[in-house]
């Protein structure tokens, strides 16, 4: 456990790195602090090739609230600061190379739910309460929301979260296309650690980290440039070592012995069309 944060955990073992919102007594409540702290965790799993894959997570009975309330009517108050930004975790986790599960275990209110959105796959618990509803405080959504969910539920649903500020359950979230899975509050922790153990354990660290970043970008991007990018990056992967060894693992029926290293052999990123 690493002692060096206050409103965050962050722990590494076997693979996994496990970050928890940790304030417990204001239902883990984000602060700015918290944000740095999140950033800090996120850019040590990015780089640290132990971890193969990271979970997000709350010390019960909540994931989130949403933001820090305790100001009162000055909880939004203009920031003089020019470095403000509505998405207070940089990098996000869609940045990460390395996949990152959100295990919702309890109520994700406002940024508590636009921060998982940024997660890669959301595990949620069926009977807690999810909402963005930034609309109904006087704001607007944040953590990039108006970008990550029109693309996961499409714009109508994305109008219907947003717009409205409305809550919804786990089950409502899993109909919507939020939620990978939803389950018991009580399971939600451990199916993250079991989704998090089988990438750690079956897949090639380097493939997956270029196939996220290709996931991300190909938002974005006509099917030609993802065509483009799939064949520059096949190159990069095909004939070196993982390659051989995941087919002769596969063969021989064993886990794999990956080799090859995110940090030391990431590709250069090819350019999209019409960059310099």
């Amino acid at each position: 456990m690493d002692e060096g944060y206050q409103d965050i955990q962050f722990e590494v073992a076997n693979g996994l790195a496990v970050i928890t919102l940790h304030r417990p007594d204001h239902r883990n409540a984000f602060t700015g602090r918290m944000g740095r702290e999140i950033s800090d965790a996120y850019r040590r799993c990015d780089t640290d090739d132990s971890v193969r894959a990271v979970v997000l997570t709350g010390t019960p009975p909540a994931f989130c609230a949403g933001a820090d309330l305790s100001a009162g009517a000055d909880t939004f108050e203009r920031p003089e600061d020019e470095l403000f930004s509505a998405s207070p975790v940089c990098p996000p986790a869609w940045e990460v190379r390395k996949p990152v599960i959100a295990a919702v275990n309890g109520h994700a209110i406002g940024i508590g739910l636009t921060l998982a959105l940024q997660c890669d796959m959301r595990i949620m618990a069926a009977n807690a309460k999810y909402g963005v509803v930034q609309v109904r405080l006087g704001v607007i959504p944040d953590a990039n929301a108006h970008w990550t969910l029109p693309r996961m539920v499409g714009p109508a649903r994305a109008a219907e979260v947003l717009l409205t500020g409305r809550t919804f359950d786990g089950r409502r979230a899993a109909e919507l296309g939020i939620a990978n899975q939803c389950l018991p509050n009580d399971e939600v922790m451990h199916a993250a650690l079991e989704l998090a153990r089988e990438i750690a354990t079956n897949t090639a660290p380097l493939s997956v980290a270029i196939s996220k970043r290709i996931l991300w970008q190909a938002l974005d991007s006509p099917r030609g440039e993802v065509e483009r990018l799939e064949t520059e990056l096949h190159r990069h992967v095909m004939g070196r070592a993982d390659a051989r060894e995941g087919v002769v693992a596969f063969v021989e029926k064993r886990y794999p012995r990956w080799s090859l290293s995110v940090t030391e052999d990431w590709p250069k990123w090819p350019k999209t069309e019409g960059e310099a």
